[in-house]
């Protein structure tokens, strides 16, 4: 998606505020319509709009007509099974992927077939308490499992194919991130108060070989404090949230410091609480802000261009209280999930109309009998090598 700058309005400070500076194209026409909640807001051109929110399985399981005769009857509400307490968010094609730290396994709401699944719950590859996860473009999936202190990788459909790492490789596992053609994992040892190991470490994603490491313990340019989580960017940079320096921090591929933006503070463009990161198929940098209750947006290069969201006590749309992931998937899409009320929402591009790509919306099952949409066929493995 390509952003323009645009001025401020005092009216919408709540919601989305614009950095001075320009982008070199105009977006494409909107395709928000009357009624929708848009960021900004009128009359500036809306550049994202709020889709929906994800809170359990009845979210993507389409209803059927006998239970909806049912419910209309008894005035029971649809049963469905929701979130405990979600994490990251991870999307490919449709598929999105959540961890619940709490139930200690990955949901997945998978859209395109109308179904909901979980993984990680039985041996091999059970897991014990997931945080950070990521899926490569075959849709090959990643898991952080903090307590194991591992990465485990599964299929799409849940296969379990391998076991990275071990507790000798991190002090304290936060997230994992993989390039897109499934080489590389990048994984953030965020350390702790006794510990130097707060650094980024870098593995084969297919053998599991250990490749190098990025950081360590520091305040100065390419050393983290508490380091959280990282984004690739489309050039091929490394963004990493280093979140006791309130900042992010820019690497070139072969893990040599290139540049930091961000500061401690309340202004925009600045950071509070700076969590998960993600970035678009433009080269835009999305980050979470616990503190502020809201996704701020960058440039590649650092300059702030809009925020969405704003701190809050009463759910709704835009509404946060305890917000940590965050993904931008196929489509443009942005996906942020709030710990506190335990959901996911999603906006559209402006730019992308309703019903457009790969995330669609639930539709009535099918009659008894009826024959039922196939499930996208899962990825092949890869080698398992020198892994677990």
């Amino acid at each position: 998606m390509t952003f323009r700058s645009f001025p401020a309005r005092a009216a919408a400070l709540a919601l989305v505020v614009v950095a001075a500076g320009c982008m070199q194209a105009p977006v494409a026409p909107t395709a928000a319509k009357r009624g929708d909640i848009v960021f900004p807001p009128p009359p500036e051109e809306a550049r994202f709009v709020y889709e929906r929110t994800i809170y359990g399985s009845a979210d993507v399981v389409p209803a059927e007509a006998s239970a909806d005769l049912r419910q209309m009857v008894t005035g029971e509400g649809r049963k469905s099974e929701g979130l405990s307490k979600p994490y990251a968010v991870a999307v490919h094609r449709g598929r999105v992927f959540v961890t619940d730290s709490a139930q200690r396994y990955v949901r997945v709401f998978d859209y395109p077939a109308g179904r909901f699944y979980k993984i990680g719950e039985d041996e091999p590859g059970r897991i014990v308490k997931p945080l950070g996860l990521d899926v490569d473009a075959s849709g090959t999936l990643y898991v952080a499992d903090v307590s194991a202190r591992d990465i485990k990788v599964f299929t799409a459909e849940g296969k379990y194919l391998r076991t990275i790492g071990g507790t000798q490789w991190f002090d304290r596992l936060s997230s994992v991130t993989v390039d897109p053609a499934g080489e590389r994992l990048y994984v953030v040892d965020i350390g702790g108060v006794s510990s130097n190991n707060h650094r980024v470490r870098v593995f084969d994603a297919r053998s599991g070989a250990h490749l190098m490491d990025i950081g360590t313990r520091g305040a100065g340019p390419g050393e983290f404090n508490l380091p959280r989580d990282v984004a690739i960017g489309k050039d091929g940079r490394l963004y990493v949230v280093d979140g006791g320096n309130f900042r992010v921090q820019v690497f070139g591929r072969d893990g040599k410091f290139v540049k930091s933006f961000g500061a401690l503070g309340k202004q925009f463009g600045q950071f509070a609480r700076p969590k998960e990161i993600a970035t678009d198929a433009a080269g835009n940098v999305y980050v979470v802000d616990s503190a502020f209750g809201n996704f701020q947006i960058f440039t590649a290069e650092g300059e702030l261009l809009l925020f969405v969201g704003e701190r809050s006590e009463r759910d709704g749309p835009g509404k946060y209280m305890l917000p940590s992931g965050i993904y931008v998937d196929e489509d443009g899409r942005v996906y942020m999930i709030d710990q506190w009320f335990r959901k996911v929402e999603v906006y559209r591009p402006a730019s992308l109309a309703a019903g457009q790509g790969w995330l669609k919306p639930a539709t009535r099952a099918p009659a008894p009998g009826a024959p039922k949409a196939a499930a996208p066929a899962a990825q092949p493995a890869a080698p398992p090598s020198a892994v677990r």
